[in-house]
């Protein structure tokens, strides 16, 4: 049940990126080929050339960010809405006052009545007057759900009506203008000023959905679900705008050779029905397991919400179907790559994880080592990545046995990404205890919801610090943890507000990192101090970050180990923090089936070699960054 949860999942984020590449394809290009109404003598082929560059300057221009131009946006929307509404109006008024009628539903069945199959094979077609709604699920993320209720009920539905309406009553006198229906109905005086706000809505309403998928992505990466890319925030005051190199590109050479391809609204209207369509059915299918497992409703509510709703798409959905072989297929391929690539991608990290899970040290071994864990241990702070929120990852075994020294104070850091959209600063750290306090090895777990940013920021080091300095003194003051080491409090961790300067065990300074530094010891050599310096002339952002100094304050009230364990973690802390991650290869084994070894070793093996390491995703120093390899058999 979960393979096929997490498959619809998928699905309905494949057809959403699909949506991202026919949207702008069928929208710019129809909203082009007005030209061919009023320019006489122009080529089909010339509209098509025109709308792959407006496409190209689209896409070229979304580095740049919205927030320049996006106050244009709702204005633009707005007088295309008044305007596609007032020319319904004027075409009920001018060519049949009668059309009205048509609202009743007795025409509806009477339309079906009449056609039969061919009125069900219609209905594929006049999906798309309602395609679009989709895009409000979007908007919920930045407006509230009775803005959007109030807009739509107000303005937007009353216009399209009356644009239907009009629409119709135009083509009830005007049989012979089927294909170019819509422009045919702007009167001669107005058609240029509509042209141009018809071209202006359609890139509006391209960059809404390019913007959405931008956003599904990352929030498909945060979840596992899709391959590490870059995220670019493109704005500092509107925190969900974001932009993916990767993504854009592949979707406008998706998009440009659609439009190429087809060049006819028609084909290309055929496979934004079936995307639109699918996304619809399955957001109402999640909706209903959010009625029952969130909202905690009645299993019976819930199931009549997608009865009623999903039996409806699935007629539409039943329609759109048939047009598979007239340009259909082209989602259905669309949503097959990149549900195969979501899902290999998924399944290797699940696979990595689950090695990692069954394969931990055991407490007994490290403890057998000692304090000093049978290496040296060497002044700092050495920050160890993996994905177990408890135990020691196997991959630790393997650091040691290939490092020489090892770091005084070692931090077992976990990265997760919860499935909810922000993380408060003051549940975001975790931290615990692993060993006896002599080890001087922490856990601590810092987690992310899928629309944080995790920025590329200097106050981290800094942060964790803190945190562990208010874990040690939080446990100095339970009396349960004042004993001797127990092995079955292993695991124990306590959540530490970073909002809070109460009871802040270290004071921190500014300090210019050279006076100070020189009465610091550090495992560094001259010559590793060197190359940091050159790194730093080369990355002036680096030179830049605030640097500070933490004290322990002289406090009467704490203990003496209290004070020697937080001396032990500033002096670690100044003498520099070391990232150790493992650069892991994973295999199938000789033994998996053929389709476990063609997505191990050749899909998850292309993904990982091919998108973005996870040192870059983490924002980790490359001159801090310690990789150990090492081979997974799963």
């Amino acid at each position: 049940m979960r393979t096929v949860l997490l498959l619809i999942v998928l699905c309905g984020a494949s057809m959403v990126i699909g949506d991202g590449i026919l949207t702008p394809a069928i929208s710019v290009l129809s909203s082009m080929s007005g030209l061919q109404v009023r320019a006489t003598g122009l080529e089909h082929r010339s509209v098509v050339l025109l709308s792959c560059i407006v496409l190209v300057g689209l896409f070229a221009l979304q580095h740049r960010g919205t927030q320049k131009v996006a106050f244009l946006f709702a204005p633009i929307v707005i007088i295309w809405l008044f305007s596609i509404g007032g020319i319904g109006l004027y075409n009920i008024l001018h060519w049949n006052p009668n059309i009205y009628q048509a609202l009743s539903p007795y025409y509806m069945v009477k339309f079906f009545r009449k056609t039969g199959k061919d009125g069900w094979i219609a209905l594929g077609g006049i999906l798309l007057s309602m395609t679009g709604s989709e895009a409000m699920f979007a908007d919920l993320g930045h407006f509230t759900s009775a803005s959007v209720r109030v807009a739509f009920v107000t303005v937007i539905y009353p216009c399209l009506i009356l644009q239907y309406m009009g629409h119709a009553a135009f083509l009830s006198k005007n049989t012979f203008h089927m294909p170019t229906g819509f422009y045919d109905t702007i009167p001669e005086p107005v058609f240029w000023p509509v042209f141009v706000v018809a071209t202006l809505a359609a890139v509006v309403g391209s960059q809404a959905v390019i913007s959405a998928t931008f956003s599904i992505v990352k929030q498909c990466h945060a979840l596992g679900c899709f391959p590490r890319v870059k995220v670019v925030h493109t704005s500092r005051w509107i925190y969900g705008q974001i932009y993916i190199p990767e993504i854009n590109w592949i979707l406008m050479v998706l998009c440009v050779a659609v439009t190429v391809a087809f060049r006819d609204t028609t084909l290309i209207g055929n496979a934004y029905g079936i995307a639109c369509m699918t996304v619809m059915l399955v957001t109402t299918f999640l909706m209903a397991l959010i009625v029952i497992f969130v909202w905690q409703r009645n299993i019976v509510f819930a199931l009549f919400f997608l009865v009623f709703f999903g039996s409806i798409e699935a007629v539409y959905l039943s329609s759109s179907l048939m047009k598979v072989p007239q340009g259909g297929w082209v989602p259905l391929v669309l949503a097959f790559i990149f549900m195969s690539v979501m899902y290999i991608w998924h399944y290797g990290l699940r696979r990595k994880y689950q090695f990692d899970l069954q394969n931990k040290v055991s407490m007994r071994s490290i403890l057998s080592l000692g304090p000093s864990l049978g290496i040296v241990r060497v002044p700092g702070i050495g920050l160890i990545y993996t994905e177990l929120v408890t135990g020691v990852p196997s991959i630790f075994s393997h650091f040691v046995t290939n490092l020489p020294a090892f770091h005084e104070v070692l931090v077992f850091l976990c990265v997760k990404s919860v499935p909810v959209p922000y993380v408060s600063p003051d549940e975001r750290y975790l931290v615990g205890r692993i060993g006896p306090k002599e080890y001087r090895m922490y856990r601590c777990i810092v987690r992310y919801g899928y629309k944080d940013v995790q920025r590329d920021d200097d106050n981290f080091e800094n942060m964790l610090v803190m945190s562990i300095a208010k874990f040690i003194m939080m446990e100095a003051e339970d009396a349960s943890s004042s004993a001797s080491y127990d092995i079955a409090n292993e695991g124990r961790m306590a959540v530490i507000t970073t909002t809070d300067d109460a009871g802040t065990p270290l004071a921190m300074r500014d300090f210019n990192g050279i006076a100070d530094s020189l009465t610091t010891r550090s495992s560094k050599s001259e010559s590793l101090r060197s190359l940091q310096s050159s790194y730093e002339q080369e990355y002036p952002s680096v030179s830049r970050r605030r640097r500070v100094r933490f004290e322990v304050p002289e406090d009467d009230d704490m203990g003496q180990q209290v004070k020697d364990e937080l001396m032990a973690l500033v002096e670690a802390k100044h003498a520099g923090v070391a990232y150790i991650m493992g650069h892991s290869y994973i295999k199938a084994r000789r033994s998996s089936s053929f389709l476990k070894k063609f997505a191990i070793d050749v899909g998850y093996s292309f993904l990982r070699k091919n998108c973005r390491g996870p040192s870059v995703t983490l924002h980790i120093p490359h001159i801090s960054l310690i990789e150990v390899g090492m081979i997974y058999y799963v």
